[in-house]
């Protein structure tokens, strides 16, 4: 069986033509309203028994046909940190990862691991850019995947999400088969004002190294439309309710 992406459409509403990508072989698979007309038939050249003519606008095929385009890559430190500040609508996120290396060279983690109520710091310097970006009326939003059971690095996100949200966040969780059934992708990533992805890159030790940036606009098309289906079905971190082990 393929592995088909839906790329777009070039219909209002009705989905209708489209255009899907196979994600294994690259080839990409077109559908629209058939071509039926005798006459417009024999003018088509090597067109084979048992093959079907259907009509696409050009359009559709300019905006979603997939193209080769070779993303930027930026470090992890102050380029990545510049986007969380001069973004100028939204910054939104999919958190697809079990584990954050991260997250586990912190005192907060210590805390959380022993067991103990986590004690954490409401004015470092991410807390002051989100309330700094959101008094000017900019939204942080993301999507954190849960397994089921849910690894003890999501389970501590999922005690995160408390203060991330006091400081002016939106926090939602999705588990991880609700996810697989809405064919979202399997990387982290952040989408800034609907036009720039950065895709995060991460080393074999779940060390963040830095971030790929996706301008094209069929791909960034691509995240939000994943973007869209991922908040719709995600369930706010306060009354979302984990399978723990």
């Amino acid at each position: 069986m393929r592995r088909l992406r839906f790329n777009g459409t070039g219909s209002g509403g009705g989905g209708c033509p489209g255009v899907h990508e196979d994600l294994e072989s690259g080839e990409v698979i077109v559908h629209g309203p058939p071509l039926t007309d005798p006459e417009d038939l024999d003018q088509l050249r090597h067109f084979d028994e048992g093959e079907v003519a259907v009509v696409v606008p050009r359009n559709t095929l300019v905006d979603f046909g997939p193209r080769d385009e070779t993303p930027r890559f930026i470090n992890a430190d102050d380029q990545f940190d510049r986007l969380f500040e001069t973004f100028e609508h939204t910054a939104w996120r999919l958190e697809s990862r079990r584990r954050y290396a991260s997250d586990e060279d912190t005192e907060t983690w210590a805390q959380f691991a022993a067991g103990e109520t986590v004690r954490w710091d409401y004015d470092d310097a991410w807390c002051r850019n989100v309330r700094t970006q959101t008094e000017q009326g900019k939204r942080f939003e993301r999507v954190r995947l849960v397994d089921s059971p849910a690894t003890q690095g999501q389970l501590y996100l999922l005690d995160n999400a408390v203060r991330n949200c006091a400081v002016g966040e939106d926090i939602r969780n999705l588990s991880r088969t609700e996810a697989e059934r809405l064919r979202l992708p399997v990387e982290d990533f952040w989408i800034f004002d609907s036009r720039l992805v950065a895709r995060l890159v991460f080393d074999g030790e779940d060390n963040l190294t830095g971030a790929e940036l996706i301008t094209e606009p069929a791909a960034v098309n691509r995240y939000c439309q994943a973007r869209d289906a991922a908040w719709h079905y995600a369930i706010p971190y306060d009354r979302f309710k984990p399978d723990r082990m």
